[in-house]
């Protein structure tokens, strides 16, 4: 059981019930924060601010599975314009980010779209089918600055 999120105002918050942290049995929050926190960027991606900061999570250099990582590229689209070619590498990078699903068993199928909408948002609909045929679909958004 996860603690689960909300989106409040554009943001990822964690969900109250009653003032206790609501509690999440699904796959949501899981899926939010494996698209939403950095993951480490390859040697070759150019990283957007210009630094050597290829950021990534902590504790992927002590995963059991040597190369497991986890979060998602997305944040290399930062500066990036709302372009056809752009939608196809956040799809690629949501992907990448979620095939974790596939690997342990949680999911049979990941699908993910990407468009914009104007040309500060790029959104992502992610379909999550399960091996009994149940499925969860939800939005999410990715804001250019």
């Amino acid at each position: 059981m996860d603690i689960a999120f909300d989106f409040l105002d554009g943001a990822l918050d964690l969900a109250l019930l009653d003032g206790d942290l609501e509690t999440d049995d699904g796959l949501r929050t899981a899926v939010a924060l494996s698209l939403l926190c950095d993951r480490r960027a390859e040697p070759d991606d150019i990283i957007p601010d210009g630094t050597g900061n290829r950021r990534g999570w902590w504790a992927d250099a002590i995963s059991d599975r040597d190369g497991d990582r986890w979060g998602s590229r997305l944040w290399l689209l930062d500066r990036e314009k709302a372009l056809p070619e752009v939608r196809s590498r956040a799809e690629a990078y949501a992907r990448e980010a979620l095939d974790w699903l596939l690997e342990d068993g949680v999911a049979a199928e990941v699908e993910v779209t990407a468009e914009t909408l104007d040309r500060e948002v790029l959104w992502l609909l992610v379909i999550i089918k399960r091996g009994d045929g149940r499925s969860i679909a939800d939005r999410y958004q990715y804001v250019w600055r």
